[in-house]
């Protein structure tokens, strides 16, 4: 059997793989157990029951043979001897699948037994309902049919007893083993667990340390990579601050001389010029800001998406910025209002800046997810640049030209689509354009709990680019 096909004939799980090797162990140890016990125990009994049976048989045939001819009747009579044996009595035991041990028991018997009868003895065997051997003796130098008792040892009752202990005894410890697994596999799922919500942006509770000595110190190793990973992320966040607030104040500073020379009659352009640059400055500075906190310490709220979205294309209307809304029914949901406003606003605003025209914002939902999609017409890019622009400070060949961009605002999409278990998708609209989709699994931290994120592919109760 090649490698190949033994990993798909394995379970994938370690308590598959170790229940499947446990009950293979058992069954071969069983197996030898088996063998030995029938080939250098209960043989031996069989061969030796059968030399027993046979002097037992050479003695009573000769006994019989001399006795008085005038006692014959007598004599047949008590033994139930026949002239002929019965019509279902045959030669050799007819094989039978259910009862193969005790046949070949009793193959084994008859044969060892023609050892020591006398040379030409006639033997027939006769199965149930009542199990009996009939040999051809001779009563008065008569030859007759004499029916006896077969010996427990030749029937093999015994060690049908013992087989079916065998198969308990291997059930019970294939089942200790998959109840100790178990109690093993439980630690490695809750840390399995806990590092998807690490990875999602949460922080999950300390893993317990009072197991098994080898998971205790994984346990432990993962809870104090966790407390560093909080540690250097409160550390990231407070550098930030500090550097936007000192960032901030020469800013703050230099818009106030800029303004004072505006009204001592300074160089208006110039004026113009350094605020435009100081404006640009200000939103790198915030998407820097943005981007480091996407918005994991805030708490999910259950509310109405298509109400924020409703309340942003109104926003944009004043400025200036027409959004079509097709807004689906969508079921409530829990999501972090300020973190989701920030998503759909900075798609949005990519569509006004790299889009222009064809601006639209649709909703829908089905029994997984719920989609949010905004569209433009704007010159379409191919699927590796799309995906590339995920990715921090990359930005699209249409971006050449526009300024106050960092190449962040996809990387803060697709991190707050991440926080909440979804996925960001690139598709090509219609007629023309390109249509982002912010895919969200309907329960918030079904990707933290282990459930398999939802792609971003076309659902069968979208509506219509």
């Amino acid at each position: 059997m090649s490698a190949r096909a033994l990993r798909y004939l394995l379970p994938r799980s370690v308590l598959g793989r170790n229940i499947a090797l446990l009950i293979v162990l058992v069954a071969l140890s069983q197996v030898c157990a088996l063998s030995v016990l029938v080939h250098y125990v209960q043989k031996p009994r069989v061969e030796r029951a059968a030399a027993v049976f046979g002097a037992y048989i050479r003695t009573l045939d000769n006994a019989l043979t001399a006795s008085p001819e005038g006692e014959r009747a007598t004599l047949v009579a008590r033994l139930d001897a026949r002239s002929e044996p019965p019509a279902e009595a045959v030669s050799e035991p007819r094989v039978r699948l259910l009862a193969f041990y005790r046949t070949s028991q009793l193959v084994t018997f008859l044969e060892t037994l023609h050892r020591y009868l006398p040379p030409g003895t006639e033997v027939r065997w006769q199965g149930e309902p009542h199990p009996r051997m009939w040999i051809r003796m001779h009563v008065a130098a008569t030859p007759y049919w004499i029916g006896l008792q077969v010996p427990e040892e030749a029937q093999g009752g015994g060690m049908l007893t013992a087989v079916l202990l065998s198969i308990g005894l291997g059930l019970l410890a294939a089942l200790t083993g998959f109840v100790l697994q178990a109690y093993l596999d439980r630690p490695l799922r809750e840390l399995a667990q806990a590092a998807r919500r690490v990875s999602a942006g949460e922080t999950p509770p300390p893993l317990p340390v009072d197991g098994p000595t080898e998971i205790a110190q994984v346990s432990s190793a993962f809870n104090q990579m966790t407390q560093a990973l909080q540690q250097a992320e409160a550390t990231r966040a407070l550098m930030l601050a500090g550097i936007s607030h000192d960032i901030r104040t020469p800013l703050t500073k230099l818009r106030l001389a800029m303004a004072m020379a505006n009204d001592t009659n300074g160089d208006e352009a110039f004026v113009g010029a350094a605020e435009s640059y100081l404006d640009q400055i200000d939103i790198i500075l915030q998407q820097f800001m943005d981007y480091a906190g996407s918005g994991e310490r805030e708490a999910p709220q259950r509310g109405d998406l298509n109400a924020l979205i409703s309340q942003l294309a109104a926003d944009f209307a004043g400025l200036g910025h027409e959004f079509d809304l097709q807004l689906g029914e969508l079921p409530e949901h829990a999501f972090r209002p300020i973190t989701m406003m920030r998503l759909v606003m900075n798609l949005m605003q990519n569509a006004v800046v790299y889009g222009q025209t064809g601006l639209a914002v649709r909703t829908w939902a089905d029994a997984r997810a719920i989609y949010v999609a905004v569209a433009d017409r704007g010159k379409g890019l191919s699927a590796e640049e799309l995906e590339r622009l995920k990715a921090p400070f990359q930005r699209g060949k249409n971006a050449h030209g526009k300024t106050g961009g960092t190449g962040l605002g996809l990387a803060i999409v697709e991190r707050i689509a991440r926080l909440h278990g979804g996925t960001l998708a690139f598709h090509a609209r219609e007629g023309g354009g390109l249509e982002v989709w912010a895919v969200l699994p309907i329960r918030l931290g079904a990707h933290a709990a282990g459930e398999p994120s939802v792609s971003g592919e076309p659902s069968a109760a979208q509506p219509a680019a």
